[in-house]
């Protein structure tokens, strides 16, 4: 995980290590948590070189395909952007749901 703070959003790296990436389930729990807050979240496969979409869409988040071992990036801004960063990082660290595996880069 890196985290970057500019005067203009907040950028968090992430390794995606639960066995089934975000689809279904897993999507649909960090859709509903990048949701909850006022901020702008955007979301990109870094490993696939998506095109960033908004994480708020369960059909975007699903079109980048991240699955386990994929790196991606968040890009947050608003009001709020510090505490939706800690948040979806801690989500996705803990599996979204899934139990975790180690990451074999």
């Amino acid at each position: 995980m890196t985290i970057g703070e500019g005067s203009m959003s907040t950028t968090v790296e992430l390794d995606v290590r639960n066995a089934s990436g975000l689809h279904a389930r897993p999507a649909a729990t960090f859709v509903r948590a990048a949701a909850g807050f006022h901020s702008d979240v955007r979301i990109r496969n870094l490993t696939t070189e998506s095109l960033e979409v908004n994480a708020k869409s369960i059909i975007g988040v699903l079109s980048i395909g991240v699955l386990k071992g994929h790196r991606m990036r968040l890009t947050i801004s608003g009001e709020d952007e510090a505490d939706a960063a800690e948040t979806l990082r801690g989500l996705v660290a803990g599996g979204l749901g899934e139990p975790v595996e180690p990451f074999r880069g």
